[in-house]
């Protein structure tokens, strides 16, 4: 009997063997597009080491449902870090090296560009090292500014910039890359430390994953401060399946909640052993039979692909 991993009545089973094509680097994000292609934000190793966050070089990867390679994009970003795919087919991504969001068809052709490549924006403006942008159901993009500095921003849905906010200083990057720390991290309402995901529902409710904080803040598409919710271990990415349970990786593992943020359970261990975390959690997708594609940072070619039981 295959083992099981899950929780509750999220039950899968690891597809073995799935991706077919070794991840030459960190896969620090995975997006399915409306034919189950795999779009996978690759961190290429620099110096035979892992890239992280700060500049340095990657792709996307292309994969089939099968996980073959299709194609890839070349290596045109500089610290891949978020991809997403609209129901349209759009592929948003976040550069944290080139503090720059981008729009592509699914062939890797840019659409949009948000920001200015290589250069940050003015502080508190877009961006510095932005880590995830995805579409609301209004069409507008939402975008978390994370590393650099701690900020939210809406777009339109043609990229004209409308509303940011949030504050708190960059206490996380500092002590990442061993800096004095000059600043305090914000941890009041409305304020982040490391703003690390952002999604969004039917309603207009936007949740950011407030990492360094552990929780979750929900705010308005006008960014007013509604709610949290608490005890969120670290969250680095997030999904709202069919139901409306938004599933939330972590170093924890798979976090599960209902939007009104009650906790639905958790699994996941670390370990090497296939269908154990040995990284990070860093990136997650929910594909329309109710597959669970997860991407890991930490380390090398680490990406699985759970079926539902």
């Amino acid at each position: 009997m295959a083992s099981t991993f899950g929780v509750g009545t999220y039950r899968y089973e690891l597809a073995k063997g799935w991706p077919k094509e070794k991840i030459n680097g960190v896969a620090a994000d995975v997006a399915l597009d409306s034919k189950g292609r795999a779009y996978v934000a690759v961190r290429s190793p620099v110096n035979g080491e892992a890239a992280s966050i700060g500049p340095g070089r990657g792709t996307v990867l292309v994969l089939d449902k099968d996980g073959k390679r299709v194609s890839d994009w070349g290596e045109i970003f500089s610290a891949p870090h978020g991809i997403w795919v609209s129901k349209d087919d759009e592929v948003f991504h976040a550069d944290t090296g080139f503090h720059l969001v981008t729009m592509h068809t699914t062939s890797g052709r840019v659409q949009l560009s948000l920001g200015t490549r290589g250069k940050t924006g003015p502080a508190g403006s877009p961006f510095n090292m932005p880590t995830r942008a995805k579409r609301a159901a209004n069409g507008d993009i939402i975008v978390s500014d994370g590393y650099g500095q701690n900020r939210v921003h809406r777009y339109s849905p043609k990229g004209e910039l409308i509303k940011s906010w949030g504050s708190g200083d960059p206490v996380f990057y500092q002590q990442w890359a061993k800096l004095p720390v000059t600043g305090k991290a914000g941890t009041g309402p409305g304020q982040f430390n490391l703003p690390h995901d952002v999604n969004t529902d039917a309603a207009g409710n936007v949740y950011v994953m407030d990492r360094t904080n552990n929780r979750c803040q929900v705010f308005n598409m006008d960014g007013k401060y509604l709610r949290e919710w608490s005890d969120v271990r670290g969250p680095n990415d997030s999904f709202i399946d069919r139901h409306g349970v938004m599933h939330i990786v972590s170093a924890a593992g798979v976090e599960l909640r209902s939007l009104d943020g009650k906790l639905v359970g958790r699994w996941g261990e670390k370990g090497n052993a296939p269908g154990q975390f040995a990284g990070s959690p860093h990136g997650v997708w929910i594909d329309p039979d109710e597959s669970i594609y997860i991407a890991e940072v930490g380390g090398l070619n680490r990406l699985q692909k759970f079926v539902r039981a």
